[in-house]
C-alpha cells in the first residue's frame, strides 16, 4: 500500500477535526463558530484536490485503493458474507469529490445567514459533507448505504430546524421520499448480496458480466429477481435525481432550506442520483439497461420539457431554479440513456456543471433575500442600479444556466444532446425545446429582477460585500473555466466511461 491509497479515507473524514474542535467552543461564542466551521471544510477540499492532481487519466480501474474486510457474516453449509471497507477513486467519482468539497467550502461561507444554534448547524453541515464524500468513494454497497444515510439524517435536521415558514413539512416530505428511496436500495443490495455473494462493487462487476455472458442463467426466478434488483435501483435513484413524478420533495427542500443547505442540496445531493443511477444501474446490468432505455429517454424528455414549462410560469425566484433543476436533470437522464460514450460523458459533464451553477444561483438569491426580504420576480425590479456587481453576476448566473456557449452548461447539454441525437434523434428534437424555454425562463426572471423601474425603497440597498463576492467569483470562475477548457474536466473521466461504455456495448 502507498502513501497515496488510504487517501479516499483521509479525504473522507477530515471534515472530522472541525468537528473536534467545534465540540470544544462555547455555543455563545458565534464568530469562533462560524470561522472554525468555515475552517473545517479546508482539509477535504485541499486533500480532494491533491487526490485530482495524483489522479493517472490514462490507468484504468480504480485508484487509491483500500479494501480491508469488515464484518463478516458466518453462514451455515458456507463460508458466508465478508463486507469489506473498501475505498477507492475512478474517472467517475474523482469530479464529483472535487466538486463537492469546493461546494461545500463556499456553502460554508454561505452559511453567515445563520444566526442561532451555529454550533449545532456547523456540526450537522461538516457530517453532510462526511456523508456526501463517503458515497462517491465508497466501493463497497453497505459503506455506500451507511454515507448516503448519514446525507439523509443530516439533511433533514438542516431543512428542519433552520429552514424557512414551512421548514418541518419540507423536511418531512424530504424524509419521506428518500427514506422510500433508501428502502428500495436497501432491497436492492440485499438482493445482490444473496444473488452474488458479495457487496464488494468490484466484485459484483466482475459476477454480473459472468451472468449477463451466459443468457441460460438468466431464466425463472434468477431472471424475476434480478428485474427487481435493477428496478428499485432505478426508482431509489430516480427520486434522489429527481425524475418525474418523484420531483415534489426536491421543491419544497429549495424553498424552505437555508441559503448554504439549499446550495449543497441542488449542487450535491441531487448528483448522488445520477451517480447511482450510472455506476449502480447502467455498470452493473448493461442487458438491463439496454431494454429500459427507451423508457429512460422519454422519463428525461418529460423532465426537461415539465421542468422548463412550469419554470417559465413562477414568479418566485426560488421556484424559477426548482423547476429548473428538475429540467437540468433531465438532460442527465439523456446521457444515460443514450448509452453512448458521448452522452454519459454528457451526463457527467451535466453533473458538475448544474452542480456550480445552481449553487452560484442560490448563493445570489440568499443575497438578494437578506437586502430585500424577498424572492418575488414581480416584488424586485431596478436592482441593477442599487446593486450593480450582484445584478451582473445574476446575470452572469443566468447566462451560464440557459447553457451560453464558453459556459459548462453549454459544454455539458451539447455532449448529453449528440449523444441522444445519435439514438433517439426524434425525443432529443423534443428535448432542445427546453433548451429554448430555458433561455426564455432565465431572461425573463433575471431582466425581471434587475432592470425595469427602480424603487424607491431600493435606495439604501448596498452591494454585495467580499465575503459574498469572492465565493460568487469563485463558482462563476469554475464554470467558465469548464466552459474553456472542458478538457479538464472531461479527461479524468474519459478511461472510465470508456470501460463502462465497453461493458453496454454503446
Amino acid at each position: 500500500m502507498t502513501v497515496w491509497n488510504g487517501l479516499p479515507t483521509w479525504v473522507t473524514f477530515s471534515p472530522l477535526l472541525g468537528m473536534l474542535v467545534l465540540l470544544f467552543i462555547p455555543r455563545q461564542q458565534n464568530r469562533w463558530l462560524k470561522w472554525v466551521g468555515m475552517a473545517g471544510t479546508l482539509p477535504p477540499c485541499i486533500l480532494a484536490l491533491m487526490m485530482f492532481a495524483q489522479f493517472d487519466p490514462q490507468a484504468r480501474g480504480v485508484q487509491f485503493a483500500q479494501n480491508v474486510s469488515w464484518i463478516h457474516i458466518p453462514l451455515p453449509q458456507s463460508s458466508g458474507w465478508t463486507l469489506s471497507y473498501a475505498m477507492g477513486a475512478d474517472g467517475l467519482s474523482i469530479p464529483l469529490v472535487v466538486m463537492t468539497t469546493i461546494i461545500v467550502a463556499l456553502a460554508a461561507v454561505g452559511s453567515m445567514y445563520i444566526k442561532e444554534r451555529l454550533k449545532s448547524y456547523f456540526l450537522l453541515f461538516l457530517l453532510l459533507e462526511i456523508g456526501m464524500l463517503g458515497v462517491f468513494l465508497a466501493r463497497d454497497l453497505f459503506l455506500f448505504f451507511l454515507f448516503f444515510e448519514v446525507t439523509l439524517v443530516a439533511t433533514f435536521f438542516l431543512v428542519g430546524i433552520w429552514g424557512y415558514m414551512e421548514k418541518e413539512r419540507a423536511a418531512n416530505q424530504f424524509l419521506l421520499y428518500n427514506g422510500l428511496g433508501s428502502a428500495l436500495m436497501l432491497l436492492a443490495f440485499i438482493g445482490l448480496l444473496f444473488v452474488f455473494g458479495t457487496l464488494n462493487l468490484d466484485q459484483l462487476l466482475v459476477r454480473t458480466s459472468q451472468l449477463f455472458t451466459h443468457p441460460e442463467w438468466m431464466q425463472g426466478p434468477v431472471k424475476q429477481v434480478i428485474w427487481g434488483i435493477f428496478l428499485c435501483i432505478l426508482i431509489a435513484f430516480g427520486i434522489k435525481l429527481p425524475a418525474f413524478p418523484f420531483h415534489t420533495w426536491m421543491l419544497r427542500v429549495h424553498v424552505e432550506a437555508p441559503p448554504a443547505v439549499v446550495m449543497i442540496h441542488s449542487g450535491v445531493l441531487l448528483k448522488m442520483g445520477a451517480y447511482g443511477l450510472i455506476r449502480f444501474g447502467v455498470d452493473l446490468f448493461p442487458p438491463l439497461v439496454h431494454q429500459m432505455a427507451t423508457f429512460l429517454a422519454v422519463l428525461g424528455l418529460v423532465n426537461i420539457l415539465y421542468g422548463a414549462a412550469l419554470a417559465f410560469v413562477q414568479r418566485d425566484l426560488k421556484r424559477v431554479l426548482a423547476y429548473s433543476s428538475v429540467s437540468h436533470m433531465g438532460i442527465i437522464l439523456f446521457g444515460i440513456a443514450a448509452l453512448n460514450f458521448s452522452g454519459l460523458q454528457g451526463a457527467v459533464f451535466q453533473a458538475v456543471s448544474h452542480g456550480f451553477i445552481s449553487a452560484l444561483m442560490f448563493l445570489i438569491v440568499a443575497a438578494l433575500y437578506e437586502r430585500t426580504g424577498t424572492t418575488m420576480i414581480d416584488e424586485m425590479s431596478g436592482l441593477a442600479k442599487a446593486m450593480p456587481v450582484l445584478s451582473g453576476v445574476l446575470l452572469a448566473g443566468g447566462l451560464a444556466l440557459l447553457g451560453l456557449p464558453g459556459m459548462s452548461g453549454f459544454v455539458s447539454e451539447f455532449l448529453a444532446f449528440l449523444g441522444m441525437f445519435k439514438q433517439y434523434p426524434v425525443i432529443a428534437g423534443f428535448g432542445a425545446l427546453g433548451l429554448i424555454l430555458a433561455a426564455a425562463y432565465t431572461l425573463r426572471a433575471v431582466m425581471a429582477a434587475t432592470f425595469g423601474p427602480f424603487l424607491d425603497r431600493w435606495e439604501r440597498l448596498t452591494d454585495t460585500k467580499a465575503v459574498e463576492t469572492v465565493p460568487m467569483l469563485v463558482l462563476l470562475g469554475l464554470i467558465i473555466a469548464i466552459g474553456v477548457y472542458p478538457q479538464m474536466l472531461g479527461e479524468p473521466m474519459q478511461a472510465t466511461l470508456q470501460m463502462i461504455v465497453t461493458r453496454i456495448g454503446g
